[in-house]
């Protein structure tokens, strides 16, 4: 009986083991269908903050800033592992721009005022849909 029960668990943390290994494909999968049908463009360093309609996190990845026309993808230099699509990010910029320069606070949308941790920003690089002719 304890065997069976070992046996199960065993295959339990395998199972584990093997979506905390998956995780970060689906997470690369999920940005890259967000960029489907774009072309990336040169990084920038800030991108303007008021053309900024929507954000989105991608979790452990990446933060898409949609300005409509392009998004821009950042991969923060730092803090990255601790995105999750549930944060509200908190920014203080000193001017109208969003720079790589920036640091970004993460609070937990379920639990007001409690700060989960922060990212880093890094280079912006922008996306924009591939015209056809």
């Amino acid at each position: 009986m304890h065997l069976k029960h070992a046996l199960s668990a065993a295959a339990l943390l395998l199972t584990c083991g093997s979506m905390a290994i998956a995780a970060p494909q689906d997470n690369e999968a999920k940005l890259a269908k967000a960029i489907e049908g774009r072309v990336a463009g040169k990084p920038v360093d800030c991108i303007y903050n008021p053309q900024i309609m929507n954000t989105r996190i991608i979790d452990k990845t990446a933060i898409i800033y949609d300005s409509g026309s392009t998004i821009y993808v950042n991969r923060p230099d730092s803090g990255a592992s601790s995105l999750s699509q549930w944060d509200v990010l908190v920014t203080k910029p000193t001017n109208s721009q969003l720079c790589n320069t920036d640091i970004v606070q993460l609070y937990d949308s379920g639990t007001p005022h409690m700060q989960r941790g922060f990212v880093g920003l890094g280079k912006f690089v922008p996306y924009t849909k591939v015209k056809r002719h």
